[in-house]
């Protein structure tokens, strides 16, 4: 079901990444409150300092990512049932067509000749195991195989391990091979100018050779995903490189989840994580894992919940009143705060993920859950009716509208068994210009 937009208030947004951190060591390391006063059993430990603001382009080597090369005869029909994208024609299917409420260009499946797209893999119930890249191999990684039957998958480096065993779960007799590549051997990167980007043929980076250059239209100057020979030799274009945690504040700042650390592992809906809006799912291919529930929530169900671009500020800012713009910032800091919860060396790494989203002041219904963070922004799980001024169709909002100049949400952790101490930032979701239009290209 489309989501309708009540208003359009202020949408201030400017379009960027951490180091990598395997899932286990974070939640271990995120048990604490980094920047309490108070004396605590918890361990104090000292976050990596956020990157600068963002520059308008630039290319950085994707350290958080991973690839996985897959060939052989039943290579297409193999991906084409596991994956939400369509990689084969099918007869009466959606390739090369228009979907049916699906806002994003159908020609981007491999079947429609793009060379990769983004997707995801489903577990049975529609939720979220893995979101990736798919590339067509015109590297020559296997080079006994036949011309589309070599495939390159993306995905988390963290999980790249769980994607290959959820792979031979599923290969039994199917005549294909599969292997995790080592890092020397091929690299991902990202590379931005500060444009849209709409084909591969304009690229500034067509003069690449042994490179996949794919468009990243998961949103408006995303840039471009590159796949190169040499691991992390660099690539020959006339940008500054900068690194992954460039790219993840560039990323935020669009509302762009990646990796299961932002879209967590078999919970999450892909309409949630806005696979629907950034091209992810076909709707109109056969049957893959997870299809059924998909279908379901697109077509009868409504999507309460979205992933969304956040800002935190201190609990006592100045002047007294939520913030207008999305502005990135090293630290959450405010230059005329000097109350109780002011600190200028607090980050958003600092902050456990998972955390319950309330309305500052009033207890009741969660508004939605904390993902991760870096600087003073962040991606957050956000109720819709109750977080921004978009409006479901068909359901009536709990309470009060969405007042985006007297309504502030909060996000608290550290306190003790009584519920004394701790920390605590305010938080204030954004709806994207390119996820408003889309969701409004979808209605």
């Amino acid at each position: 079901m489309p989501i309708l937009p009540r208003s359009a208030p202020g949408r201030g947004l400017s379009p960027i990444p951490l180091p990598f951190v395997c899932q286990s060591c974070q939640r271990s390391l995120r048990r604490f409150s980094v920047t309490s006063g108070r004396a605590s059993a918890t361990t104090t430990v000292t976050a990596t300092a956020p990157p600068p603001s963002p520059s308008p382009s630039g290319y950085a080597l994707l350290t958080s990512r991973r690839l996985i090369s897959l060939a052989g005869p039943d290579a297409p029909k193999f991906l084409h049932g596991l994956i939400t994208q369509s990689v084969v024609d099918e007869p009466g299917g959606g390739n090369g067509r228009h979907r049916h409420n699906t806002p994003v260009s159908s020609h981007t499946s491999l079947a429609a000749g793009a060379p990769g797209f983004y997707s995801g893999f489903l577990n049975a119930t529609g939720r979220v195991l893995h979101d990736v890249f798919v590339y067509r191999d015109t590297l020559g990684i296997n080079a006994g195989a036949a011309d589309g039957e070599t495939f390159v998958v993306e995905v988390d480096a963290a999980q790249v391990d769980t994607l290959a065993r959820h792979i031979k779960r599923y290969k039994l007799r199917s005549k294909l091979t599969f292997r995790v590549l080592d890092e020397g051997e091929i690299a991902a990167w990202q590379v931005w100018d500060g444009s849209s980007i709409s084909s591969s043929e304009n690229s500034p980076l067509s003069h690449l050779k042994d490179s996949i250059i794919l468009p990243d239209t998961r949103a408006p100057g995303m840039g471009y995903r590159v796949l190169r020979r040499g691991g992390a030799n660099g690539l020959d274009v006339d940008l500054a490189q900068s690194d992954d945690n460039m790219y993840r504040v560039r990323r935020y700042l669009l509302g762009v989840a990646e990796g299961q650390a932002e879209i967590p592992r078999e919970q999450a809906l892909p309409l949630e994580a806005n696979m629907d809006l950034m091209g992810g799912i076909d709707f109109r291919k056969g049957c893959y894992v997870g299809q059924e529930l998909t279908i379901r929530t697109r077509h009868r169900g409504i999507v309460r919940k979205r992933i969304l671009p956040c800002l935190l500020y201190p609990p006592n800012p100045s002047p007294p009143s939520p913030p207008k713009a999305l502005e990135y910032k090293p630290y959450i800091s405010d230059e005329g705060t000097h109350g109780e919860g002011s600190n200028k060396e607090l980050s958003a790494e600092d902050i456990p993920s998972n955390l319950s989203i309330g309305r500052d002041g009033t207890k009741g219904r969660s508004a939605g859950t904390w993902l991760r963070g870096v600087g003073n922004i962040g991606l957050a799980l956000c109720r819709l009716q109750i977080m921004t001024d978009v409006e479901l169709p068909g359901e009536t909002a709990v309470g009060a509208p969405f007042d985006p100049t007297r309504d502030e949400f909060v996000v608290k952790w550290g306190a003790d068994e009584e519920g004394s101490g701790g920390q605590s930032v305010k938080i204030k979701a954004f709806v994207p210009d390119w996820m408003r239009e889309r969701l409004q290209e979808g209605t």
